[in-house]
């Protein structure tokens, strides 16, 4: 393990960690710390790595199995409408914890609220290319 401080590697670290809701041997499953909708999850290699770019093709796939997983169980526990899977690669990207972790975010029906451009909205002046057209 790193010698940074990594919140991600303090919950692997910690002898008996609640967080974990799954886990496999490349990766596990936590509940995001400050979740944006109900339900919202972190899929996080066991090994310390920064991108999605570093990650062998077994911690791939361990991270995808890990996805299909936490959906099931948000489906059952949160009944969402649909997802947002997301990962912020690098500082620019607005990355802040710099140890990969992919977002699963439950999205719900919402009265007045067009969802439509989802992940584009990253960047909100080119988000609504629609209105433009």
């Amino acid at each position: 393990m790193p010698e940074i401080s990594c919140p991600f590697c303090e919950i692997l670290q910690a002898s008996s960690s609640d967080r974990i809701m799954l886990e496999n041997e490349e990766a596990f499953l936590i509940e995001d710390g400050f979740p944006v909708s109900g339900g919202h999850s972190l899929i996080i290699p066991r090994r310390h790595i920064g991108s999605f770019f570093e990650a062998t093709e077994g911690e791939r796939v361990a991270l995808l199995k890990l996805l299909d997983q936490a959906k099931n169980i948000i489906d059952k526990r949160h009944k969402p409408s649909a997802y947002n899977i997301g990962i912020n690669d690098g500082p620019a990207a607005g990355q802040t914890v710099p140890h990969l972790h992919i977002h699963l975010i439950p999205r719900y029906e919402q009265s007045g609220i067009d969802p439509r451009g989802g992940v584009r909205w990253v960047i909100p002046e080119k988000a609504d290319y629609w209105s433009e057209q």
